[in-house]
């Protein structure tokens, strides 16, 4: 029995057998059929078959994002969101409206500060963090997950003194002067006060979850590659979460769930393999940092950083812990997912795969800002998918110039010479620190420029075309996840995921995609969302 056939569209579907068509047939989820919308209908139609008009909509196949944190996105329905600080002075103002609610010792938690759009360009310091928050401890986490601001109280809860263990890779910054904290955390320090934050309940975190997912629909996503059993309490309840929402209660959005390295017992304990469960809701690789970030200089660079030539940022694990962790991951016949931003990180980690064959499944190199050129052709293999976020050069630039320097930016952020040179990407948000619109990444992908700029783009011989931009968002998402068979592509046998939009993609001025609306975000040939639904 057909369960629907969707006419009169303008459906584009990255299938080079069958490049355009009007409408698709969709059979037990997936596409059995595609052409003319009187074919279709000619051969299909019967009485009693579901019958989507597109009304002349663009439709692509559905679009995945293959690197976020929806539990990043859903703290943002529940904590203190500062994502839209423009100045010190704001950011202290919010601090003081959100602990003026809160009771003597419970704890302000927030997000998303971003120093490099700050007016007044400076962070405020412990004591202007104490004057705001005084009764109750402070942990304010950077836009880009790396770097933290806390108030003294946090710091007593922890037990704090100079000689205190940090976990490795972490930093309780000091002020060189009085050899006292600053206010400024970094890295896995941040470990230390997470520790004795007060879990959101579990109705709670699985409701701002649900509130992510919806979102993430009304942005034209089908599926989702996810990282968040460090927010949702392991892997345990992480799972439940996913597999209520989606198996249970048919959220829709497929979700493919990469597992932070410390859960690798538990994924054991539980016979969980890479690839275990359907597809809508799958476990994926083994996630691991490498490195930090550009924006605090923590992303670990081969030379120094230009406008801090003392510092090349540093590993989160030395070369050998990294190999062992990759070992044990192997061990289970698991692939890696890895966060490298810097070209010193990358070329560790690719030492390190190189140690340990390849599994099933394709390992994954998140972020990959920073490619020398010597680590093109290693980075080139089937087994391995660079997974990048096209959004980040507009948080990064200008500022990152200075950081990285005129000669390292010409090897950064490299996406058109990535894919000339063989590699296979794939493309993501990082949500929730860049937005979660897919459209707003291809956008980036092919302006190198952020909205209402006028320029030609930060490295204009990068930009991708709109079809390029959006394989990432598609073709790639599927190849990260090995699922090329079954997504990427509307093509028959493959689901029927499909984004549907207000305007043609691939026709008009690339600024005309920052205007383009989601119509529809169609998975397993079932509505899940629709505007003015």
């Amino acid at each position: 029995m057909t369960d629907a056939i969707f006419v009169n569209g303008n459906i584009c579907t990255l299938d080079s057998g069958q490049p355009i068509v009007q409408a698709v047939v969709v059979q037990d989820g997936k596409i059995v059929d595609l052409g003319s919308t009187k074919d279709m209908l000619l051969q299909w139609g019967r009485s009693g078959t579901r019958t989507v008009d597109l009304q002349g909509c663009t439709v692509t196949p559905g679009l995945i994002d293959s690197h976020l944190h929806l539990s990043g996105v859903a703290q943002s329905f529940i904590y203190l969101d500062l994502t839209s600080v423009t100045s010190k002075q704001e950011l202290l103002i919010k601090v003081k409206q959100r602990s003026d609610q809160l009771q003597e010792g419970e704890w302000l938690i927030g997000r998303g500060w971003d120093e490099n759009l700050f007016r007044d360009g400076s962070l405020p310091g412990l004591a202007e963090l104490d004057r705001v928050a005084s009764h109750c401890p402070l942990l304010l986490t950077r836009i880009c997950g790396h770097a933290f601001l806390v108030n003294s109280r946090a710091l007593d809860t922890i037990g704090y003194h100079r000689e205190m263990d940090i976990p490795a890779g972490g930093e309780i910054v000091l002020d060189p002067a009085i050899k006292e904290p600053t206010g400024l955390v970094l890295e896995t320090a941040s470990e230390l006060f997470r520790k004795h934050i007060p879990a959101p309940g579990y109705q709670q975190l699985k409701a701002a979850v649900k509130q992510a997912m919806q979102l993430a629909l009304s942005c034209g996503l089908t599926s989702a590659h996810t990282e968040d059993l460090r927010y949702l309490g392991g892997l345990e309840q992480t799972y439940r979460i996913y597999d209520e929402l989606i198996i249970q209660e048919e959220a829709g959005l497929r979700c493919n769930l990469l597992v932070y390295y410390p859960y690798m017992q538990a994924l054991k304990e539980r016979n969980m393999c890479a690839g275990f469960g359907n597809s809508s809701l799958q476990i994926g690789a083994i996630k691991i940092f490498a490195d930090g970030a550009l924006g605090r200089r923590t992303a670990y660079l081969s030379e120094p950083y230009s406008d801090a030539p003392s510092q090349c940022g540093q590993p989160i694990h030395d070369k050998a812990a990294l190999s062992e962790i990759i070992r044990e991951a192997r061990s289970l016949h698991f692939p890696v997912a890895v966060h490298v931003i810097g070209d010193k990180a990358l070329e560790v980690v690719l030492d390190c795969l190189d140690q340990h064959p390849p599994v099933r499944y394709r390992d994954r190199l998140i972020h990959t800002q920073i490619l020398r050129p010597d680590l093109l052709p290693r980075l080139s293999q089937p087994s391995r998918v660079a997974d990048i976020q096209p959004r980040f050069v507009v948080g990064d630039f200008p500022w990152v110039v200075e950081r990285v320097g005129r000669e390292r930016i010409n090897f950064s952020y490299i996406w058109k010479t990535m894919r000339a040179a063989g590699i296979l990407c794939a493309g993501g948000s990082d949500a929730p620190v860049e937005p979660i619109h897919p459209l707003l990444g291809i956008h980036a992908a092919v302006t190198r420029r952020g909205p209402g700029e006028t320029h030609q783009g930060w490295n204009e011989a990068e930009r991708l075309s709109v079809r390029e931009a959006v394989e990432l968002f598609t073709v790639g998402g599927a190849l990260a996840t090995n699922e090329e068979s079954v997504k990427g592509t509307l093509s028959r046998g493959k689901w029927a995921d499909m984004t549907v939009y207000s305007r043609n993609l691939f026709s008009g001025e690339p600024d005309e995609l920052l205007s383009t609306e989601i119509m529809m975000t169609i998975i397993g040939g079932k509505v899940f969302y629709q505007k003015g639904a």
